[in-house]
């Protein structure tokens, strides 16, 4: 049983509010120190530093910059007058515009967080204006971000590729239409909530097809960012690392010579955000790193593959209960920590079963942004809930339906697997 004690471990320090990084290389370092000496303690530091020489990583700062650069170059603000023309004349007009702006911004931020957080500071005020209820507002500012992670070039969907040795551009193309799914159903929710309460359009009427072209024209930069990165990886002219350091690129040009806005003055907040954003994913991913090194070691995802599968060896049942688990666990664990625990001691089980590890990679994702807006630990609910002071215990009722309206977005995506998978079979032919 002395073999499984780091796994405890983790969980221990983690809620004694010690970061999962330090928890996860702790409990390894632990491990190789105390309980299994038959290896060097300097070979496991040795693991912890090689693990960051990695080329595939290098995906992680550029996107984040990118993301930060296009948040600087008024890209969030074209974007967001182009959702308005396609959702402002419907009911709930600005809660709308509010789902539908983070489905556009999945391939701008690629982060829920940061999604969350401009669009608590630029919509929920504006919302409350037009009468809408504060916990309503930030409760679809935070459940709509749930939606920017599963869009490429979502963060989640490079972290995911690399733990199940997939394919970044095949997990690219796998995200559009879970996350295209998602944002429907959190509409029909905003769509019936809003009829009940009375929450009016922004717009009188439906834009004509003339306005719509106009202000596609006009955002049309900030709309070919994802489809460039996708023709581009498609087609081989670069990696996915190559491919941030392209998107950046193009972020500098299209602020500072087409839209104007980006100056000299945002260098330093691009590089404080790029900084602080890459850090914290990089040290989760290297610790992860050392510590799926002790798993191995002790064979232990085989003995979790062997223990579910003699519960069941359908995999209809056996994603159900990994979706529980996961739901369960993105309650409790931060997005990205909860995908880099789990999802390598998973996909042993469900490849055995015959799931295709893209479309588990989608389920992955779906069920920890899921996670991300319940208590007591969900980042999306702690971000929104703190900028626009929303009362926790309200912010809990108005995002119950939206929760509802996701939840039928995985089970779809959980068990039509033709809805993740059939861009990157047409994209890249079947795997």
């Amino acid at each position: 049983m002395l073999s499984y004690l780091p796994v405890l471990l983790v969980f221990i320090l983690y809620f004694s509010s010690i970061p999962i990084a330090y928890a996860l290389f702790g409990s390894s370092l632990f491990y190789f120190a105390l309980i299994d000496t038959s290896s060097p303690v300097d070979l496991i530091l040795q693991k912890f530093v090689t693990s960051t020489q990695s080329f595939p990583l290098l995906a992680i700062p550029f996107f984040v910059m990118a993301g930060s650069i296009m948040n600087y170059a008024g890209i969030s603000q074209k974007l967001m007058q182009f959702a308005d023309v396609l959702t402002g004349h419907m009911a709930g007009g600005l809660a709308q515009v509010n789902v539908l702006l983070s489905m556009l911004m999945g391939g701008v931020s690629g982060s829920a967080n940061a999604d969350a957080a401009m669009q608590s500071k630029m919509l929920v005020p504006e919302m409350e204006k037009r009468g809408y209820d504060k916990a309503f507002s930030t409760a679809i500012t935070a459940a709509s971000s749930a939606v920017t992670p599963v869009i490429p070039p979502g963060i989640n969907l490079i972290i995911y590729a690399l733990i199940a040795q997939a394919s970044v551009g095949r997990m690219f193309m796998a995200g559009y239409l879970p996350g295209l799914l998602m944002t429907v159903c959190l509409m029909v929710a905003v769509s019936i909530i809003s009829k009940k309460r009375g929450y009016k359009p922004t717009r009188e009427k439906k834009a004509s097809n003339k306005e719509i072209l106009h202000q596609g024209i006009d955002s049309i930069w900030a709309l070919l960012f994802p489809f460039g990165i996708i023709a581009g990886l498609r087609i081989g002219i670069f990696t996915p690392s190559e491919a941030g350091a392209v998107a950046v690129f193009y972020c500098i040009i299209v602020g500072k010579f087409i839209y104007k806005q980006l100056g000299k003055e945002h260098i330093i907040p691009v590089l404080k955000e790029t900084i602080f954003g890459t850090s914290s994913v990089v040290l989760i991913i290297v610790a992860a790193s050392v510590f799926g090194y002790y798993l191995n070691w002790e064979r232990i995802p085989q003995a979790l593959t062997n223990l579910l599968l003699n519960i069941t060896n359908n995999k209809y049942i056996m994603l159900m209960i990994i979706n529980i688990l996961f739901l369960v666990a993105g309650m409790f664990l931060e997005g990205g920590a909860a995908l880099i625990i789990l999802a390598p001691l998973l996909v042993p089980v469900v490849t055995t079963l015959g799931v295709d590890p893209i479309h588990f990679g989608l389920i992955c994702i779906v069920n920890i942004m899921i996670g991300g807006l319940t208590p007591p630990f969900g980042s999306m609910m702690f971000t929104c809930c703190s900028i626009t002071k929303c009362n926790l215990q309200d912010f809990v009722k108005e995002v119950i339906p939206f929760i509802i309206a996701l939840l039928i977005a995985l089970i779809l995506v959980t068990y039509i697997p033709t809805i993740t998978l059939i861009l990157p079979d047409i994209l890249y032919g079947v795997a």
